[in-house]
């Protein structure tokens, strides 16, 4: 087993207590943000543990560009599928309603920019899908029984490479 495998199956639990989903969407978006800033977009908290995006969305409603550091699960054939869990909050996660509205976005992963096209995954795929997260980050899904919400699932299909 690999040692970030021991460390996911360590910290996985953790982040499925009140305290962690109380606190991470407050302490975890600041930090990631300026640890992108110092590395140049090359490092994020998040990856350390996970494979890690960020996702830059058209605002819904603003029309404004809106980044978001996710967690992805690859998809095959370049595909990541991200879950709006949202830390289990009641209300779905706002990159949720951006995508729903403008499907088209970018991601960036470690140095590469792609181009996207999002689209939610289907109800008879949910389960195959939370399985494949599941084996990334397990007790993953628990995020969705005790947000009492369906959680979105999208899948990422990159359409291009961007130039940097």
């Amino acid at each position: 087993m690999r040692v970030v495998d021991v460390v996911r199956h360590g910290a996985a639990p953790i982040s499925r207590t009140r305290t962690f989903r109380r606190l991470g969407p407050v302490v975890l978006p600041p930090v990631e943000a300026v640890l992108r800033a110092l590395t140049n977009g090359r490092v994020q908290v998040s990856s350390l543990l996970v494979p890690s995006l960020v996702l830059t969305t058209t605002g819904a409603k603003s029309g404004e560009p809106r980044d978001t550091v996710l967690m992805y699960t690859p998809d095959g054939h370049g595909r990541a599928i991200v879950a709006g869990t949202s830390f289990a909050r009641e209300h779905h996660p706002s990159w949720t309603y951006n995508l729903s509205a403008h499907p088209d976005a970018e991601i960036a992963v470690r140095d590469k920019r792609f181009a996207v096209r999002a689209t939610r995954i289907p109800d008879d795929e949910r389960d195959e899908a939370w399985g494949r997260i599941e084996a990334q980050w397990p007790g993953y899904r628990g995020y969705e029984r005790d947000s009492g919400r369906v959680v979105r699932l999208f899948r990422l299909q990159p359409v291009r490479t961007l130039e940097r």
